[in-house]
Parts: structure tokens; sequence; C-alpha cells
């Protein structure tokens, strides 16, 4: 939208979070909650988005340090109108409306704000308040409107009568002002308040006796200005959040079996037809293909997954990419930088640690895989290990094409593997194996004959 600022008020510590992390910091699906509000502002084509920032505000920045946003800093939290005081600088030379947010709105949906913000501009509003009408207004500011219905004032519930704690429609936090006159307001905002702060809800009775229009936009949709100001709050928009986020997927042709028990966090790519069985967390950034099976109590982390791959029960998989038609798991672990192509199987109870595993391959049991290539169609058998470290430094070990090993075999890196070479079971190779040969490093089997009478009492003896 043409001349339009937003302003997001996160500098609050947040102090019924009982945390060391800032209160916007704290994710929701898988991303601080701050992130909502300003990926909401973001879709309106604000000409400038400014964030007030305070406690933390170092982390803060970082975490949205390539977004396009202006950081201003509260030095002392002197209430909500202080807040939007600081951010006068950043606005010199701005003529426009302003919008004012917070930045514990996770829910706030962009449409809401362009609908608000053309009612303000149809009425010729110099300041609107969105406002809602709740079950339980209890703690909000209230919306104090005159006989005619006119809208007069906010009083902060701490502050309000009792006649005016009665009143359902209250202030949701979220403001349209024009500027300069928003800056001209606040600087007439007092401290004669419960808190001693400088509340900016008191500009609705200032600019109203300026003279300017002062209007409430009454929303009908609560949840969408729910904040976070506790735990349980938070466990309660991780659950809603959850929700939209399922909803989304199953709509694009995805099965969830389970959508309640099924966690899957923000910004995730699934394919249609894709089929996910409860206890399933799939988080940030993951990208999972067509027709994929992820079964129960799987955890999918910033992995990227091709089509029809099945990822069986109780597997974990980190930062690695899957691709089609590739089986892993029961039980498996995969690590970061780990690639599985084309139809290759990693199967139960094996690691798998910054690794290629080629096309065909398998590792079905027992097995870890660390530092290692493996080309296609390779047979990795039971038990079989890659002894990567040496105390010292990490060593790679490089396995060519249909090769076979054997089971319990230990392959001490560095160490290269000819193709179509075969490694007998329970070898130990130090040595590197040419193309074809077959491998035996164990020590020489002794048979003791008659071991049973000489080693102990037989039958006959008792």
């Amino acid at each position: 939208m043409d001349a339009l600022a937003t302003i997001i008020l996160a500098a609050g510590k947040g102090t019924r979070m009982k945390s060391t992390t800032a209160k916007v910091l704290h994710p929701i699906a898988g991303i601080p909650m701050l992130a909502y509000p300003v990926k909401a502002v973001c879709e309106l084509g604000c000409r400038k988005i400014i964030v007030v920032v305070g406690y933390q505000h170092e982390r803060i920045e970082a975490a949205f340090c390539n977004q396009g946003l202006v950081f201003v800093h509260q030095d002392q939290q002197l209430g909500s109108g202080h807040a939007v005081a600081v951010a006068e600088q950043a606005l010199r030379g701005f003529i426009g409306e302003v919008l004012i947010l917070c930045g514990d709105v996770p829910f706030i949906q962009p449409q809401t704000l362009v609908d608000f913000i053309t009612a303000h501009r149809s009425a010729q509003a110099a300041l609107s308040v969105l406002s809602v009408v709740v079950d339980d207004p209890s703690g909000y500011g209230r919306i104090v409107r005159a006989a005619d219905g006119n809208f007069s004032a906010i009083v902060e519930h701490r502050d309000a009568d009792q006649e005016q704690r009665q009143i359902r429609e209250i202030n949701t936090g979220i403001y349209c002002c024009a500027h300069p006159l928003l800056f001209e307001a606040l600087r007439q905002v007092g401290t004669d308040n419960d808190q001693g702060e400088y509340y900016l809800p008191d500009i609705v009775a200032i600019i109203a006796r300026m003279g300017n229009r002062v209007q409430a936009v009454c929303m009908s949709n609560p949840q969408e200005v729910q904040g976070i100001n506790n735990r349980y709050d938070l466990a309660q928009a991780e659950r809603l959040m959850r929700e939209r986020i399922a909803a989304a997927h199953m709509a694009n042709g995805v099965t969830l079996l389970d959508p309640a028990a099924t966690y899957i966090e923000a910004e995730v790519q699934i394919g249609a037809d894709t089929v996910i069985f409860p206890g399933t967390l799939i988080t940030r950034g993951s990208v999972i293909g067509e027709a994929c099976t992820l079964e129960n109590n799987c955890i999918i982390d910033r992995c990227q997954l091709g089509n029809r791959v099945r990822v069986r029960a109780c597997s974990v998989l980190e930062q690695s990419t899957i691709a089609d038609d590739a089986i892993i798991g029961p039980f498996a672990h995969l690590r970061p930088e780990s690639i599985v192509e084309e139809r290759a199987h990693i199967g139960n109870f094996v690691e798998v640690k910054k690794s290629r595993i080629g096309r065909g391959s398998k590792a079905n049991h027992l097995t870890y895989i660390g530092d290692a290539t493996i080309g296609k169609d390779v047979n990795v058998g039971a038990g079989t290990i890659t002894c990567n470290y040496d105390g010292r430094k990490k060593h790679p070990t490089i396995i060519g094409d249909h090769v076979f090993i054997g089971s319990n075999t230990a392959l001490v890196a560095p160490v290269t593997i000819g193709e179509h070479a075969v490694i007998g079971a329970g070898s130990t190779i130090t040595k590197n194996v040419p193309s074809n040969a077959l491998a035996v490093a164990r020590g020489k089997q002794t048979n003791y004959d008659h071991y049973v009478r000489i080693g102990k009492k037989t039958e006959q003896d008792t």
C-alpha cells in the first residue's frame, strides 16, 4: 500500500514467560513468533517496517537481519506510548498512515490488516483502533463509546471502573494513525495511571480533543489477535498454528492419519499423496516429495526427500538428502550431510554420518557408516563399521560399485575398496583392496578336540 509505514512493538522481556529468552523470539511451529506479524505486514507492501526492540535486541536483530527491517531501541521500557515515540526519528520526512501492532500476535492475517486500513481511509479517520468482542475481557483495555455509539476512549482494565469492566469490546493493540499527527499526540501523553507509564491508548482521547475523527473498527475473529503472555498461551498458539499448517497440507493432497498428533513446522513443503503417520515431526525448511510414506514417530529435520521415499518407524533424519524410491529405517539415523541415492536402503539400527550411499546400495542391519562414499549396488553386511576417527582426525572410506562386504567387517580409514571386490565376514581391513579381489583379514580358526571332557565335567563323570 502507498504511503503506509508500520511500527511493530517488540521491546518487552515478557516477564510472565519466566524465560531468559525475549518473548518475541520464542518459537511457534519452528519460527520466532515475531516472524508472523512481520510476514503479515510485508505482504502489505509497506514503505518502511520499523521494529522497536529493547531486551535482547542483539538477538532479535540477528534473527531478522536479512528482512529489510529498521530497528530502533527502547532502552527503558516506559510503556507502549513511549515505545512508539522512540520510532519518530526513523519516520522523519514520512507523510502517510502508520500501522502499529505488537510482535506477539502470530495469527493476524494480511487481509484483516488490509480491511482495517481500507476502513480507516474510507472513513477519513485520523486514528482507527482495531477492536474485537470477547467473552472474557479481563485484563484488556475496554473500548468506551458515547451514548450515540461513537468511539471516545480506551480505558485499561486496571484503571477501569466497575461499569467499564462490563464492556466486552476490547482494544487489540492494533492502530492506524496519520503521520505526523501520531507523534504530536504522543507528546501530550502523561503518566497519570496505575502503572505510571506512557499509555499508547491515551492518544485516542487526545486526537479526538484536537478535533480529529477517531473510530474503532470491530473485527469478527478474536483468534487473529490472540496475544502470547505466558507458557500456556504459547502452547495454545503452537496447537492452533499446527492445526492451520496441517489443514493447508491436507488441502493440497497430503494424508495425515492423525493431524492432532502430527507435528509439522512452518515453511515445510510436502508433495501430494504423501502419507504421514502419527507422532512424526517435520521441521522448518524440510521438503518432502510426492507419494512418500513417513511412518510413526519419525523426525525429519531440515531434510530433502524425493518422491516415493519410505521412512519407516522411529527413524531420525537430520539435514540429509534422500533421493527417489529410497527406504530408510526402521530405527535408522541419518546425521547431517548424508546423501542417500535412488533405491538405496538404510535399515534398522544403521547410522550414517556425512556419507553418500550410492544408487541401489543396501546397509540393512546394525551398521555405522561415517565419512564414506559408497558406490552403486553395494551390499554392506550386518555389523559393519567404518573406523573413521583416529583420535585426532576423521578419515574417508571409499567403496566402489558392486562391492559385497561381509558381516562384522571393520574398515579402518583411510581405505579404498575397488569395484566388484568382496570382503570376507569378520575382517578388519586396514589396506586398500583392488577391484575384483577377495579380502580376508581375520585370525586363523583353531579347533581343540575333546575340549568338553578336558574343560568341564560331563554327564558320564557325575
